[in-house]
């Protein structure tokens, strides 16, 4: 059971560790919850303080509003996040633009991004709109267990299928109405993963985040399709861990 980072209904955290330990936030893909990064912060406890963002909408923050833009999705995240230390970020899929924008935000407002991980994802000026928002119900689910989002059948529960689609929507709609300018960069390193088999980002197009940073960049290619991580959380946890506790790749 996740515990609630003190004053904050955003971010959750796992395990325990460290306030001076290097932080990491992550973020979670479109239709995702904080849960998703709890291996991540298994693997790395004791070394990263790893806290996870619960959007709007969903599990224990049900009813509340989604957020269906994606801007103002990252303005809220920004306004959350403790601003007096540095802050690294790691997202999936939309997660990662989601962290994109918050860099930008955080690094405007001289905050310190050490480092920016974003997994599973094409670079954020590379339009991607497939119109999944716009979809009847019966093929938004087909698209996401196409990916393994959700295991085939499950949300034929009509009363799971009503919590999950109306997020699933709104938040391909963040993502899909969401445009960004090639130029627009941020000085923090980043860390671009992609799956081998990713049916969605191809690893040319992951490696366009290098436009993104006028600091150092580095591409992973890793085993697994759109949800690699699910599989590799432990290569995953010692990359990061190399990159935030002072080793070097």
């Amino acid at each position: 059971m996740a515990n609630v980072v003190q004053g904050d209904r955003w971010l959750r955290k796992f395990h325990i560790t460290s306030e001076h330990a290097p932080h990491l936030v992550c973020f979670p893909y479109a239709g995702g919850s904080a849960g998703w990064f709890a291996r991540l912060s298994a693997q790395l406890a004791g070394d990263v303080r790893v806290s996870s963002l619960q959007y709007p909408g969903r599990l224990d923050r049900l009813h509340e509003q989604p957020i269906g833009d994606l801007h103002v999705l990252a303005d809220e995240v920004f306004a959350v996040l403790d601003k007096s230390r540095p802050v690294s970020l790691f997202g999936h899929s939309m997660g990662a633009v989601v962290a994109f924008e918050v860099a930008r935000r955080l690094q405007a407002a001289s905050v310190p991004v050490p480092h920016l991980f974003v997994s599973g994802r094409s670079a954020p000026h590379l339009v991607r709109d497939a119109g999944v928002h716009l979809m009847p119900d019966d093929d938004l689910i087909t698209v996401i267990e196409s990916l393994g989002g959700v295991p085939p059948g499950v949300l034929r529960d009509a009363e799971l299928r009503a919590m999950v689609v109306p997020v699933v929507r709104n938040d391909y709609r963040a993502i899909e109405t969401y445009r960004c300018a090639p130029a627009a960069a941020i000085t923090a390193p980043i860390t671009a993963l992609a799956g081998t088999d990713d049916p969605l980002v191809p690893v040319p197009a992951a490696s366009e985040w290098t436009r993104h940073t006028t600091g150092t960049f580095a591409l992973r290619e890793l085993p697994g399709g759109h949800f690699f991580p699910v599989s590799q959380w432990e290569t995953v946890a010692a990359l990061v861990r190399r990159r935030l506790c002072g080793e070097d790749f």
